[in-house]
């Protein structure tokens, strides 16, 4: 398991060196930095890898941080209970077609990322999942093919990010990586290769993964689209 999440933290370095390539090519026309969660608002899904990384960060902070933390989670948990009844541990949301994930994650939806410390920052930077890392900037492939066609609107305020070629990244490499250490987890984990499994940031951060029975869950669970194709 640790040397899962090992292989995923490097693959995650490499995605942030791909944006770090980008700031220093093409400076202020992107404004993402320390300090900066103009987008860390709402809700959305990162993976169970994801998740896993994340706790393993918040579980190294200080007590009350934690605690501040975590009644921001348990207040998340019972708005998004009272959408989905039986949404409980582990707070996967594969077992329902992602259409109804909508109600959980409406895009008016403006509250602060539970992780955000007073001054901004985010309090476990160094362990936030692969979409926070790839947030702001459109996904271009080496291939040239668009991957993500949307961008932060403090980012090229003036300009179409998607004609800049300084941009481009070896996505299909990240992404083809991500989905077998994905898939590499979930075996370990709950002793079937599953392709996908998705909570919340918050939801994640609630997740007891060492105490939780993942094998006797993953005897009953039926993700939604496995089922469904």
């Amino acid at each position: 398991m640790e040397g899962i999440l090992r292989e995923y933290s490097e693959l995650l370095a490499a995605v942030d060196h791909w944006f770090g390539r980008c700031v220093a090519h093409v400076g202020s026309r992107i404004h993402c930095s320390a300090g900066c969660s103009a987008c860390c608002r709402g809700l959305f899904d990162i993976t169970l890898l994801d998740a896993a990384l994340l706790k393993q960060g918040f579980d190294r902070l200080a007590e009350g941080p934690r605690h501040q933390v975590l009644v921001r989670c348990r207040e998340r948990l019972a708005e998004l209970q009272r959408i989905w009844p039986a949404f409980d541990a582990p707070y996967l949301l594969n077992d329902r077609p992602e259409a109804d994930w909508e109600a959980l994650m409406p895009d008016e939806d403006e509250t602060p990322c539970p992780l955000l410390g007073d001054d901004g920052r985010c309090l476990v930077y160094d362990y936030r999942p692969m979409t926070c890392r790839l947030h702001g900037l459109p996904l271009i492939d080496l291939s040239g093919e668009v991957m993500h066609d949307e961008w932060c609107s403090l980012n090229y305020p003036d300009e179409d990010p998607l004609s800049d070629t300084r941009l481009t990244g070896d996505f299909e490499h990240f992404f083809r990586q991500e989905a077998q250490l994905i898939r590499r987890y979930a075996i370990q984990i709950l002793g079937r290769e599953f392709r996908e499994l998705d909570t919340l940031i918050p939801t994640a951060l609630l997740i007891d993964f060492d105490r939780f029975d993942w094998r006797a869950f993953a005897a009953t669970y039926s993700p939604y689209r496995e089922t469904h194709q």
